[in-house]
């Protein structure tokens, strides 16, 4: 095995990667760490505990990490998993929390992130660290800048950039905007920038949060390949199915404590294991079972056209027609960039896209939906898929967020009433069971799956008959998760439609009556409950006829 821990080198290989030539640039410092399968733990956490005011994040938590392995770290939102790793990457610095932090044998103070990454420990956050109107050249090196300290080296970096662009796969330009590429191309970006920094020890947060199957299988398996070639890494995500494929020792925490470590080829790992390990009970039931009253058509969109705002000439949505009935969960599956966001978006109140043209029609009833507060008026609500940018006012508190949507139920001559606005968030509260101090806390310092149930107060509040939901449970743990499931139900079950868009197929399969399968801005398949399956969705996806069956404009 090629030691690649502290020695120049002619080439660089990555498990089946291609040989890279390397000869003009034998002086390129983005190594990745030996691996050398020592007894010894790469990195030791000892009893670390940390307090915010009137919290204990974490209380005594202890992680062990070999050479060579990745290892999952697994839990409820809120549980203390990003703290941990936030502590171990110097964000939380040294005495800021008690405990031990070892690695490589010796013992580590970080007062800044900087500290962690001159030893070899890359985090790359869920939120992604790139800057979209910067070239992916200039981001990889940002901070970490080629040349001397008057004077960029340019050809340099961007030679660089392109060599580590081909180890994480990407065939992209060097010199093309962070803008320009998709979600999953982003992610890889980071992971090249990680290997630029001399990587040893690569901690992931939710990596695949925003990526469809396909990405998500290419990025895990390029985690394998790295771990080939000795790259140690910490994974953090809620998709167990991912852990189970990756990782070689799964740590859960719960309630900011360790519960315990289980090892492959040693414990069961099964996901039904990890769930009761993560929540402390059996979860029999990951989609809740609800008796199905199916009503008469709530929303139905014909021939739906809507170009991009960017290029007029290009369709975002090409005559899409799909419909709704009141009482039913309906799907839409797609790879990512196949158009349903811009098809939700476009439908509430055309806040997405230009052009638009064609049929919506509520309850029977042609309507224009102008704008988002006529969208709401006619009974109709989304919830984004990004909670933080564009659904919630992280600043503020969870009272506010509630009632957001509908300010005039809680007001009087534009004036608030504040005693009804905390009642009302009370409410909502204890329906969703959100976990908080109060409702005066401040939405941003919520666990992800707790700001996901204020987002959904936030447009029950608004009594909508009709609910857009755009990956609704992204980055959020499986309890949650399935909380959210209940509440669906719940809605639907009052004769609420739900129109539910995910990437997440056992989401869409699970929790769906029908599905809506789109494909290059077109809705190339329809299927019932019944028929719908994995290879069924992909068959349609992968159909070199991409044209929409106009029997599926029929209400």
């Amino acid at each position: 095995m090629r030691d690649y821990g502290a020695v120049s080198y002619d080439y660089f290989l990555i498990g089946s990667f291609q040989r890279l030539a390397h000869a003009s640039r034998p002086d390129f410092d983005g190594v990745i760490c030996q691996m050398k399968n020592e007894e010894k733990p790469l990195l030791e956490m000892k009893s670390i505990t940390k307090l915010f005011p009137g919290v204990k994040a974490l209380d005594n938590v202890s992680l062990s990490v070999n050479k060579g392995e990745i290892h999952a770290l697994v839990g409820e939102n809120g549980a203390g998993k990003s703290t941990l790793m936030n502590v171990l990457s110097g964000i939380y610095p040294y005495g800021s929390y008690t405990g031990d932090i070892i690695f490589e044998g010796g013992v580590c103070k970080f007062s800044k992130i900087k500290d962690s990454e001159s030893l070899g420990i890359v985090i790359i956050h869920q939120e992604l660290a790139l800057v979209p109107y910067m070239t992916i050249g200039e981001n990889m090196f940002l901070g970490n800048e080629r040349g001397s300290s008057m004077r960029i080296n340019w050809d340099e970096t961007y030679a660089k950039t392109e060599l580590l662009l081909k180890i994480v796969g990407l065939q992209e330009s060097p010199y093309i905007q962070i803008k320009d590429i998709g979600v999953g191309k982003q992610q890889l970006v980071e992971i090249a920038k990680a290997i630029a920094k001399k990587v040893k020890l690569l901690i992931l947060d939710e990596p695949t949060a925003s990526l469809n199957e396909m990405d998500s299988k290419k990025l895990l398996d390029l985690l394998l390949d790295f771990k080939r070639d000795g790259m140690t890494s910490i994974l953090i995500s809620h998709k167990l199915n991912e852990v189970s494929y990756v990782a070689d020792k799964i740590t859960v925490i719960r309630d900011g404590a360790t519960i315990e470590t289980l090892e492959k080829g040693v414990d069961d790992i099964s996901e039904s294991r990890i769930i009761k390990s993560m929540v402390g009970r059996e979860l029999t039931d990951r989609f809740p079972k609800r008796e199905r009253n199916i009503g008469e058509v709530s929303l139905s969109v014909e021939n739906w056209n809507v170009s991009s705002p960017l290029q007029q000439n290009r369709k975002i949505c090409d005559d899409v027609c799909i419909n709704i009935r009141k009482g039913e969960v309906v799907g839409i599956s797609g790879l990512m960039g196949s158009g349903r966001t811009e098809l939700a978006m476009s439908i509430f109140g055309r806040s997405y896209g230009d052009n638009i043209n064609g049929k919506l029609i509520i309850n029977g009833k042609e309507v224009q939906l102008k704008n988002v507060k006529q969208a709401i008026s006619s009974k109709l609500a989304y919830v984004t898929e990004d909670r933080k940018e564009n659904g919630l006012i992280l600043e503020s508190t969870i009272r506010e967020n509630t009632t957001l949507a509908r300010m005039d139920k809680i007001s009087r001559n534009y004036i608030i009433d504040k005693d009804l606005e905390i009642k009302v968030a009370n409410e909502y509260k204890g329906k969703l069971n959100t976990k908080c101090s109060s409702v005066e806390q401040t939405v941003g310092n919520l666990s992800g799956g707790n700001q996901q149930k204020v987002l959904l107060s936030k447009w029950m509040f608004a009594e909508p008959e009709i609910l857009i939901l755009d990956e609704p449970t992204r980055g959020i743990d499986v309890g949650a998760k399935h909380e959210i499931y209940c509440i669906i139900n719940d809605l639907v079950s009052e004769g609420s439609a739900v129109l539910m868009i995910s990437s997440e197929m056992p989401e869409v399969l699970g929790m769906c009556d029908r599905v809506y399968v789109m494909n290059e801005g077109r809705i190339v398949g329809e299927l019932s409950g019944e028929e719908a399956t994995q290879e069924a969705i992909m068959a349609c996806i992968l159909k070199k006829d991409g044209k929409q069956n106009k029997e599926m404009c029929r209400v």
